[in-house]
């Protein structure tokens, strides 16, 4: 269970420092996987945020200093890494529902958020249809997405990005160009450099084509690199059906299967035009090396 291991490891690291400096890079670095890809797998492991999981410890702490302790509200806002007592006090108000001057009063009702801890626990025996695969690398056209992990703005605006590219009828002009491996419309997640200095790190986000045919005016192109990859089965309606699967990717399948996250994007395969179907057909593509390869 070192994968297990290694993320608790990095869970102990944001314990130790909720009083201090959380540096993105140390968790993916503990985690051996980049930033992109923990705050994903925390994500779906923890069904919150890392940025909004971190929030919640950091006051669930403060409440306990404001209660037993003589501290200032000002210094427990510093010692939390708020700028001020005005953002800590809306902060910490939007939490727990009252303000921390409140919280000192006897009988203050104050929600605690404890740490967690990642395990496997056994589940039923739904089955995962998957296959490993080594591809040589390929081209994708289509239309790309600046965007960034900060304050969690990728969850916001890649489904809002999906909507504005289907509703000016720009996906049309990308099922023609697809000619080949994977023959399906791809949501890819470029991540840049493995291990960000912080949790603003960026990302593009590309909606594409697997296709040689020179990119038209507005559309962009990358090439996705050689890389092995561990391709998941996904049947069901959109965006339930993935979702879920990534998570079960995350919580079942990645812990016990002897492989790491790879340095490769992130894809997502689409098959069907029509996402609403309960036998809609998609695919997942995780990049993985195996644990005598990681870094």
């Amino acid at each position: 269970m070192d994968w297990l291991k290694r993320m608790n490891e990095a869970l102990e690291y944001i314990e130790d420092n909720l009083d201090g400096e959380i540096d993105y890079a140390v968790i993916a670095r503990k985690a051996c996987c980049s930033v992109y890809h923990f705050q994903r797998i925390f994500s779906y492991m923890a069904e919150v945020p890392l940025s909004e999981y971190i929030r919640r410890r950091r006051l669930s702490k403060a409440a306990f200093d404001l209660q037993n302790t003589d501290m200032r509200v000002i210094d427990v806002a510093l010692k939390y890494s708020y700028d001020s007592p005005t953002s800590f006090t809306r902060a910490f108000q939007k939490l727990h529902g009252i303000t921390p001057i409140a919280a000192r009063e006897k009988g203050a009702l104050l929600r605690a958020y404890p740490p967690i801890a990642f395990q496997v626990s056994i589940k039923g025996a739904t089955a995962m249809n998957y296959k490993i695969e080594e591809k040589e690398a390929f081209r994708i056209v289509g239309f790309k997405l600046s965007t960034t992990m900060e304050n969690d703005a990728c969850y916001q605006e890649i489904p809002k990005f999906w909507g504005e590219i289907a509703g000016t009828g720009k996906i049309g002009s990308l099922g023609p160009m697809i000619n080949k491996e994977p023959f399906g419309m791809l949501g890819v997640s470029v991540c840049g450099e493995p291990f960000a200095d912080s949790s603003t790190f960026k990302f593009d986000y590309y909606i594409a084509a697997p296709s040689d045919q020179a990119a038209a005016d507005g559309m962009d192109e990358f090439i996705v690199p050689a890389a092995t990859w561990a391709v998941f089965e996904c049947i069901g309606p959109m965006p339930g059906a993935v979702q879920e699967m990534q998570k079960r990717i995350a919580t079942e399948w990645l812990p016990t299967s002897g492989y790491e996250y790879g340095e490769a994007p992130d894809i997502e395969v689409y098959y069907d035009e029509d996402g609403s179907k309960a036998d809609t057909r998609s695919e997942i593509w995780i990049p993985i090396v195996k644990k005598s390869d990681a870094k």
